[in-house]
């Protein structure tokens, strides 16, 4: 009968942010969500999207971004700062950066993975570079030091983080 999170997944630069932010607010006005949410919106974004939703008096709870010890951009794009002044959550996709941050990539490419397969956009054999692999099996050792698997640091890792509410795995 309802979501309770109602996303707007990926900003649109040809709609005014305003008129974004009214849609969320508006499903969530006649009851067809319980809140509003955002996914891949830097930090100005995510600012502008708050103070809108706040004059909508439309509740607004988390922003979705990849986040992983690989990408780590939302400290970059300053939504890290921005959702914790803001008190949005940070629900963090992709911790372990489409299967980089397990042990599968560490000596090159499986034939039987999505890589070798060309099943993803993104993740391409040109990402697997030899620094690459070589940051992959230094984390990898440190994980082992720790006791843990690459994919098990790399989700602590994520977890740890007081602005990340949530991670999609």
């Amino acid at each position: 009968e309802y979501f309770d999170i109602f996303y707007s997944h990926r900003p649109d630069p040809e709609t005014p942010l305003e008129e974004t932010m009214g849609a969320l607010a508006s499903a969530v006005q006649q009851g067809k969500a319980l809140y509003a949410g955002i996914s891949n919106y830097d930090g100005e974004s995510t600012l502008r999207a708050a103070e809108i939703l706040r004059e909508l008096h439309c509740p607004f709870v988390v922003n979705q971004s990849r986040y992983s010890i690989l990408d780590r951009r939302i400290e970059d794009n300053g939504l890290k700062a921005v959702a914790q002044k803001a008190g949005v959550g940070i629900v963090a996709f992709s911790p372990l950066a489409q299967g980089l941050l397990s042990d599968k990539y560490l000596d090159g490419v499986p034939s039987q993975s999505r890589m070798a397969k060309g099943r993803s956009l993104s993740l391409k054999e040109s990402v697997l570079t030899a620094e690459k692999r070589k940051q992959l099996r230094q984390l990898n050792e440190l994980a082992a030091q720790r006791g843990q698997t690459l994919a098990q640091m790399a989700l602590a890792w994520v977890l740890k983080d007081s602005a990340v509410t949530s991670v999609l795995i």
